[in-house]
């Protein structure tokens, strides 16, 4: 029960279940291109990165549809080595 509690907090968050799975996927490629997380966690798994920068309002979809992440916030903020910038994906 606590799983679909958590799983409809998700997607209620991003604001539907397409969304969702948009916001994944093109965080995953972003992570898989070399961008660096933006929560600290002790998991390599992609999956539980996304889902928590998710939980932690990180990341979002902007008014376009593209993958955003928040302005003030994690190591990226300060332009650190983070990988491809968005506008790479």
């Amino acid at each position: 029960m606590y799983d679909e509690l958590m799983e409809e907090q998700i997607v209620n968050k991003v604001g539907g279940r397409f969304k969702l799975s948009t916001l994944i996927q093109k965080r995953m490629v972003a992570l898989n291109r070399g961008s660096r997380p933006l929560v600290e966690i002790q998991s390599k798994d992609a999956m539980e990165i996304v889902i928590r920068e998710i939980m932690e309002d990180k990341i979002y979809l902007d008014n376009t549809g593209n993958l955003a992440i928040a302005a003030d916030e994690g190591p990226d903020a300060d332009g650190d080595d983070a990988g491809p910038s968005l506008e790479d994906l």
